[in-house]
């Protein structure tokens, strides 16, 4: 299956499809999933650090903020609420990056709804990113389990379909 990667032929090199379920691309890492081909390694270790770095660039930029609203002197209790809203909204990030990693979403529209706050919680979903890829490209797992299913599927599918079902011999009525 290397041969027919999409990240492993040159440019401009015509690409025959094998027949049958295709494994869906991940975001950073294409298709090299499949057979850890194309520079995986590589793009596993550049994942962890551009996710790790830009969790401590939003960090400070965050502590920046928190710095104007102190020279803002808005007081303690919206400095605390806006500590508690980052660290709840990063938390609920995190829980839900993660959960997305093993599984698809139940309710689509939920996940809608919660866009927002996984937005302001940014840096956990980085974070997330983060963990993730020491173990596995992030997604690896529940595409390669819908792969191998599809994959399943379709040799069954095929391998029961052999021949020419007119020529079949019907059993003889009693």
């Amino acid at each position: 299956m290397s041969e027919n990667s999409e990240n492993s032929q040159a440019p401009g090199t015509p690409q025959a499809t094998p027949p049958g379920p295709q494994p869906e691309p991940i975001r950073f890492f294409g298709t090299t999933w499949v057979d850890h081909d194309g520079g995986y390694g590589l793009r596993r270790a550049g994942v962890a650090i551009g996710s790790l770095a830009t969790a401590v660039a939003a960090c400070f930029v965050l502590r920046f903020a928190f710095q104007g609203l102190q020279i803002a002197e808005v007081g303690s209790l919206v400095g605390m609420l806006v500590i508690a809203m980052f660290a709840i909204c990063s938390a609920v990030a995190f829980r839900k990056t993660w959960e997305s990693f093993g599984a698809r979403p139940k309710d689509p529209a939920r996940e809608d709804a919660l866009r927002g706050l996984k937005s302001i919680g940014f840096i956990g979903s980085l974070l997330a990113y983060f963990v993730r890829s020491l173990i596995e490209a992030p997604g690896e797992k529940l595409r390669r389990t819908e792969y191998e299913t599809a994959r399943t599927q379709f040799e069954k599918r095929r391998s029961t379909r052999t021949g020419n079902p007119a020529a079949r011999k019907r059993p003889k009525r009693r």
